[in-house]
């Protein structure tokens, strides 16, 4: 039995097929990391976005392909960590585009939603590199769309989607070096096939066939079922060398508000459940509502279905804004708190105001609002806010004494997704915010977030790829210059930092002219490996005689959790009596994974 449209419903169970089978092997997938360390988090961010995307379609089902597949874009799109889930978020975001208009797709309309996809996500991609998951997704739609015309059959066409996604997979270490220097295939590519592997499951079931009926895969020319993670090497725990000094640098966004100056001090959100209460089932009208609480309120949200109806305002009259939802049904799980008492607290203990709890995870926030709704009145907005993304508390306390306003736990192993940015963002009255994502597997998120709220809020991204990179462009941010002048003094502050970190490898390796073996320590320079050592303070004296060679002035060592305080102190007479003029600085950073990140600055 041929399938010969595929509908709503059948697409979410494809979804739901494709999710499981990403997640049982994202183990897998982390393990395809180009470099051979444990940070490798492709599979973990794919995950992690897939399941934001099943848990949207999970709360709203749909038989309508167009609305399912919106549906699931909006849970991916908010969800999305890394580069690897962004770009698997803007290629549903592109398939749902070209479904839109359909209750059920053809092989033809299916195939154009997955080419629409693919540009969609090469679009999203500043320099789109060959080799990757984009080449993979390209090549599988590109086969669609040949295809599609030759076959009505669903079934048929997506078995032809996975074996050029695989084929495709195994010719990606031809074409990207690395890869095939490393012995692996791309691992955003692979986490696609996995996905694509779940949705012909779930076709072949309805077709009552089997795998096994299936022309013969393709395999991989690149084998990678060896790789294992290792132990990690013992250490002893770190111990401070160095306190951290807080330079003297402009307040945080917060700081600078006055506490008087905050005129809708009540932040309020509670649920309408619209089935119970005396006025349940009224009719809904949202702009009426909208209308009313802005008569004393500020900040307002309102999302609404059949069912419940999530509301988020800032008011001067809570009173009044309970009495209106009590309008439509009965009032659940209600938070009121003052803002003005907040911010008198978190200013007398020399902190700045953290974002309001995530209450309603189940329902989650619209991105689409007016700019009245999401920004503070102009008489509550500081000039400037900074976010930026750190791993380890010692790092977020030096990002805080820079001015930073909210911190983003965050680095290689977990990413913040697109959501993580928004909230952040709408967390800070400031008319001009910079982003700071410190890994260069977060920047696609950060500009995700920036798009979704750029008729909300001016934002910046400034591209930094690595903690020193974003502590440099904190410490040349200039309150009293423009905006546009602080992004080029902070873009210029990024080209005048080395970055190194130091770790462990996971497996045995070839790369460029290192041997590298499993549980020895690498160096890692501006994203290239230039030093291994069984021994941690050769590895990172490797390391620091490579980043040193130009003879810059300032070296700053972060300690991580792992590391020894023997070694540190060792690495520091190291560079006194080797490099005499270099100033030296120590401050524990905390991070975990990395044992050591270096600076280097002229």
């Amino acid at each position: 039995m041929s399938i010969r449209s595929l509908n709503g419903t059948d697409f979410t169970a494809m979804v739901l097929a494709g999710a499981e089978q990403l997640g049982q092997h994202a183990e897998h997938v982390n393990s395809l990391n180009v470099f051979p360390v444990p940070d490798g988090d492709t599979g973990t961010n794919m995950n992690l976005t897939m399941s934001a995307g099943v848990a949207e379609i999970k709360r709203k089902s749909s038989a309508s392909i167009g609305e399912a597949a919106g549906i699931l874009s909006k849970g991916l799109l908010m969800g999305a960590r890394g580069n690897s889930g962004v770009i698997l978020s803007q290629l549903f975001r592109g398939f749902s585009r070209s479904a839109a208009p359909y209750e059920e797709l053809n092989t033809i309309q299916f195939a154009a939603a997955l080419q629409n996809g693919v540009d969609a996500a090469y679009k999203a991609v500043v320099k789109p590199v060959e080799g990757t998951i984009l080449t993979v997704a390209k090549e599988a739609a590109k086969h669609a769309n040949y295809y599609a015309r030759r076959t009505n059959d669903i079934t048929e066409l997506m078995n032809e989607v996975l074996l050029k996604a695989k084929e495709a997979l195994a010719m990606t270490p031809e074409l990207l070096p690395v890869l095939k220097q490393v012995g692996v295939v791309d691992s955003g590519g692979q986490g696609l096939v996995y996905i694509y592997e779940g949705f012909m499951e779930v076709l072949l079931q309805q077709d009552g066939g089997s795998l096994t009926t299936l022309p013969k895969e393709v395999q991989p020319s690149v084998s990678s079922s060896a790789l294992k993670p290792a132990a990690k090497p013992e250490v002893t725990p770190a111990k401070p060398v160095q306190q951290v000094i807080a330079p003297e640098m402009p307040l945080s966004a917060q700081a600078r508000l006055v506490t008087e100056d905050i005129e809708f001090l009540y932040d309020m959100e509670f649920f309408i459940n619209r089935q119970l209460g005396d006025n349940a089932g009224v009719t809904f009208d949202e702009d009426v509502f909208r209308k009313a609480l802005s008569v004393n309120g500020d900040s307002i949200i309102i999302i609404a279905d059949d069912e419940i109806i999530k509301v988020h305002v800032h008011s001067k009259t809570p009173g009044d804004v309970l009495n209106l939802a009590l309008r439509y049904g009965e009032i659940t799980q209600i938070h009121i708190l003052n803002m003005r008492e907040q911010h008198r607290d978190l200013l007398t203990a020399g902190m700045d105001i953290a974002p309001s709890p995530e209450l309603f995870a189940e329902i989650p926030p619209e991105v689409s609002r007016s700019h009245e709704e999401a920004v503070p009145p102009a008489d509550e907005m500081a000039p400037y806010g900074f976010i930026a993304v750190s791993s380890g508390e010692g790092i977020a306390e030096i990002f805080r004494s820079l001015g930073v306003d909210v911190v983003l736990s965050g680095g290689q192993t977990m990413n913040p997704s697109t959501e993580d940015f928004v909230k952040a963002v709408r967390s800070i009255a400031a008319e001009q915010i910079f982003i700071l994502p410190n890994n260069s597997n977060i920047v696609l998120a950060a500009e995700q977030a920036r798009e979704l709220l750029e008729d909300e809020r001016r934002i910046t991204v400034i591209p930094s790829k690595t903690i020193p990179q974003g502590m440099a462009a904190a410490f040349a941010f200039q309150e009293d210059e423009s905006a546009e002048v602080n992004r080029n003094q902070m873009l210029d502050a990024l080209a005048r930092v080395q970055s190194g970190q130091v770790t462990h490898a996971v497996r045995d390796t070839q790369y460029d002219e290192l041997d590298i073996k499993e549980g020895h320590y690498i160096g890692i320079h501006n994203s290239k490996i230039v030093a291994t050592d069984e021994d941690l303070l050769q590895a990172c004296q490797g390391l620091l005689a490579r980043m040193l060679e130009s003879g810059d002035e300032v070296v700053t060592l972060l300690e991580g959790e792992e590391a020894s305080s023997e070694v540190t102190t060792a690495l520091v007479a190291w560079l006194e009596e080797q490099y005499p003029d270099a100033e030296v600085e120590v401050h524990a950073g905390g991070q975990p994974v990395y044992y050591y990140l270096f600076s280097v600055e002229s």
